[in-house]
C-alpha cells in the first residue's frame, strides 16, 4: 500500500515534530512539516500532500487565511484539511472525532493520537469516494 502524504502545518515545533513521528511510526503515512504559515502553499504545492493538518491559531497568516490561499490554488483546493487548535476543548469535542467547522474537521488540542488517525482515515476515505 503507497502511504498516505501528511502535511503538518503548526508554529509548534514539538507538536509538530511528534505528530510527524507517531504518524510515520503507523508505516503509513509520509509526513513533512511547516512551521511557519507563510510558507504553507509552496510546501503543499512542492510535497503533493494527500492530507493537510493545519493549525488555527499562528503568527502572521493564521489557519483560516491558509485555508483560503488552498481554496484559491486549482491543484490544492480539493486537499482535506483537519485543523488542530486550542480553541476548543476535548471536553467540547468529546467523544467525536473533531467538530465540524465549515466542512472541516476541527481537533482540539492537546491531540489524542487515535482520534486524529480516525479523523485522518476519514477524510481520506471521504475523498477517495469523490475522485
Amino acid at each position: 500500500m503507497k502511504k498516505k502524504r501528511v502535511l503538518v502545518v503548526d508554529d509548534d515545533v514539538p507538536l509538530a515534530e511528534s505528530l510527524k513521528i507517531n504518524l510515520e511510526d503507523t508505516g503509513n503515512f509520509e509526513v513533512a512539516v511547516e512551521c511557519q504559515s507563510k510558507n504553507a502553499m509552496q510546501v503543499a504545492r512542492e510535497f503533493g500532500p494527500d492530507v493537510i493538518l493545519l493549525d488555527v491559531v499562528m503568527p502572521g497568516l493564521d489557519g483560516g487565511d491558509v485555508c483560503d490561499q488552498l481554496a484559491g490554488e486549482p491543484e490544492l483546493r480539493d486537499i482535506p484539511v483537519i485543523l488542530v487548535t486550542a480553541l476548543v476543548s476535548n471536553n467540547e469535542v468529546g467523544i467525536d472525532d473533531g467538530i465540524n467547522s465549515g466542512g472541516r474537521i476541527m481537533m482540539a488540542k492537546p491531540i489524542r493520537f487515535k482520534k486524529l488517525l480516525h479523523a485522518i482515515e476519514s477524510v481520506l476515505k471521504t475523498r477517495m469516494a469523490l475522485i
